[in-house]
Parts: C-alpha cells; structure tokens; sequence
C-alpha cells in the first residue's frame, strides 16, 4: 500500500482502539531543543533529574530508534471540561487525569496493539512505544502530527475539545505520510479542522511559526497561585502539580494558604482555559471509558491519620502511587492550610491537628514542617 494508505489504515486502527485523535509526524529533531537546554540550566525542572539525564534523546526522536521516519501521535480524552462537584467539608482534589485507573496502563496497553498493527502492515517495520515512559517531548509531537497546538500553560490544545488529553507515541521507521503531507477526503477525519487552520496559516505566512490558539488571553497566566506559568513555559518548581505530585520533601511555606483544595496535582490552568469548557461540541465528543474517575477528592484529616495500608489499598492501579504516605499527608496539610481561611471553626481544629502534629516525633520532618507552615498560614 502507498504511504497515505497506510496513514489511513493506522488512524482508522486507532479510533478502532479508542483513541480520540490520531495523526503523524515526520520523525526529525525538535525545534525546542535550546528552549529545553535553557530551562534545565535554569532548574526549572526541579528534582525530575531525568529530564536533564536524558536530553539529547528528547530533542530527537531518531535516537530511540535506528532510521526511524514516523511518530505516531495518539491522544485519549480524559474529561469534558465540566467543572467540579465536590461534597462539602475539607476535602482535598484530586487532578482529573488520576481519578481513574493509571493512564499508563491504559494507554500502553492500546498503543502496543497498535504497533502490532504497524508491523503487520509493514512486515519488516520496527516500532518503539513511548507516551510518558520514555524520553520524548510528546505535546511537539502530538502537534507536529496536527492533533492541536501547545498553549501558553503548555499544555496541548483541541480547537472545540480543550486540553483534557493523554498522549501516547509510536516511532517506527516506516515510511508513513504525515498528517500535514496530503489532503483528507474525509470530511469528518479527527484532525481536519485543526490541519485546516494550520495550512491557513502557512499559506499566509513565508515561515512555520507554531500555531497560537492563545491569542492574548492569559487566564492560564493570571488565575495560576503560585505564579509557575509564564508563556508557553512552566517554572516546575512553583507548579502546585510539582510541588504535590514530584517534589519529594519539605514545600516551602511561601505555598501554604494559595494552593486551594488541591491534594494530588492541580488543574486550574485548564479549568479557566476558554477552549477547555464544556461546549456542545466537547459534549458530543465524549471522554473514553477507561479513563472513568472512581476517586475525585479525599478527606484531609482522615489522610492526616493514615498508615501505610491505607495508602495502599487507595493507590492499587493508581497514578496516585506517584506519591508516598508522608507526601499525602504534606499535600494533605498545604490544601488545609488553604480551605480552613474561610471556615473559622474547620481553622481551630487544623491548628489544633497541626500543633499535635508539629510535636510527633513518630511523624516525618517533612510532615511536622508542612504541619507548622500550616499553622503560621492561618494565624
């Protein structure tokens, strides 16, 4: 079959296995690859060393597989965009994307019929899964293969469908046609809208600047509390998903009392994007089963008192694994010492709680410092 045949068999494939959007990119080095250097040399990337250990690897695909031509880019749909309807009390949210069970699973498993796929296609082809499990900066390849544009939160952005999307990559050295090489006839392909707007502008512009979906809002910017984003770039080291999900020891007292409920991640950024809300159109565009939340919120003073076997029971087939016990009952602290300003009464029980607390030697170091900037943040 001819290399736009084939583009058409794997997207069809794809959808076939539940992906939302689908599309290919051609397998060359990163035009983001200084901008990467530059925001490791500047720390940004906090203690996620192995985004600085593997550096040459993310700014070209090619390295993680010999001759490779193609990126497959897929992209599940998580959420619709409707806000949040958390029950009362102190109760601490949990990100959207790790309400479910883990998306790696879920996405790897899919990903690896699909290179299955591929080879059975191409019969001498090699394939490499990728998608947060191996090096690769997957927002530019997911827009290099005309899913969307990278918005200044830096998160990848589906006109009509918002950012609400896991990604998951193929790199294969067949020889397959990109998603910006030829026309569709197919009216109602996944990515023709997007893939319009894009040859609109090249069109009308000698040069391929990024697609900027943004314009000059900057809700993103502003409604971020801890100030992370700046355009197109995130300082990881103020991001309350970092500071929750990555950052393994003590956070510093300048956070508590502006994070908000937020216990395991934080999606402000998209909750505010103007894409990113619930349209008919998003409605109609539905969210993948698999991804179905079973825990949105926990209690925070009842993770206070957790023991081991209470994290564990909660983070079987989690992404909430990410974070050990003494981190939940940090992250716990740092969305209390936000919710308990508006509640006088919740505010004397979690001083009360956090100057126990503060005097536990049983407790970790890192849980008495986040008990005692929570005491300091509601004086």
């Amino acid at each position: 079959m001819d290399r736009v045949e084939l583009r058409t068999k794997i997207e069809a494939k794809a959808h076939e296995l539940g992906f939302a959007l689908v599309g290919v990119a051609r397998a060359s080095p990163s035009s983001h690859g200084d901008a990467l250097r530059r925001w490791i040399a500047q720390g940004k990337h906090g203690e996620m060393d192995w985004l600085a250990d593997c550096v040459e690897e993310r700014v070209d695909v090619r390295t993680m597989l010999r001759n490779a031509r193609s990126v497959i880019a897929v992209a599940d749909r998580y959420h619709d965009g409707r806000p949040d309807c958390i029950e009362p009390g102190a109760r601490g949210r949990i990100a959207r994307y790790a309400r479910g069970k883990d998306y790696h699973d879920l996405i790897r498993d899919r990903l690896r019929k699909l290179g299955r796929f591929i080879r059975a296609c191409v019969p001498d082809a090699q394939t490499r899964l990728t998608g947060d499990i191996h090096p690769i900066l997957e927002r530019e390849q997911a827009a290099r293969a005309l899913l969307g544009a990278i918005g200044k939160h830096t998160l990848l952005i589906r006109p009509a469908m918002g950012s609400w999307f896991m990604l998951g990559e193929i790199i294969t050295d067949a020889d397959i046609a990109a998603s910006d090489e030829a026309p569709r006839t197919n009216a109602s392909s996944a990515i023709d809208e997007t893939a319009s707007m894009i040859r609109a502008r090249d069109e009308s512009s000698s040069t391929r600047a990024p697609l900027d979906l943004c314009g000059s809002c900057t809700r993103c910017i502003d409604a971020c509390p801890t100030k992370a984003i700046t355009p197109w770039s995130v300082d990881a080291r103020r991001c309350t998903a970092y500071l929750t999900i990555e950052h393994r020891g003590a956070i510093d007292s300048e956070y508590f009392g502006i994070t908000g409920d937020w216990w395991f991640g934080c999606d402000i950024c998209q909750e505010v994007c103007p894409h990113a809300q619930p349209t008919r159109a998003s409605k109609r565009a539905g969210i993948n089963a698999v991804h179905a939340p079973r825990l949105d919120s926990v209690d925070l003073l009842e993770v206070l008192g957790w023991s081991e076997s209470d994290r564990a029971r909660l983070v079987v087939s989690s992404a909430l694994k990410r974070a050990s016990l003494e981190m939940m009952k940090r992250n716990a602290l740092l969305a209390l010492a936000s919710i308990a300003r508006s509640d006088s009464t919740l505010a004397l029980n979690v001083r009360a709680r956090c100057a126990t607390i503060a005097l536990d030697e049983s407790e970790s170091e890192i849980v008495r410092a986040a008990a005692t900037a929570t005491i300091d943040a509601l004086r």
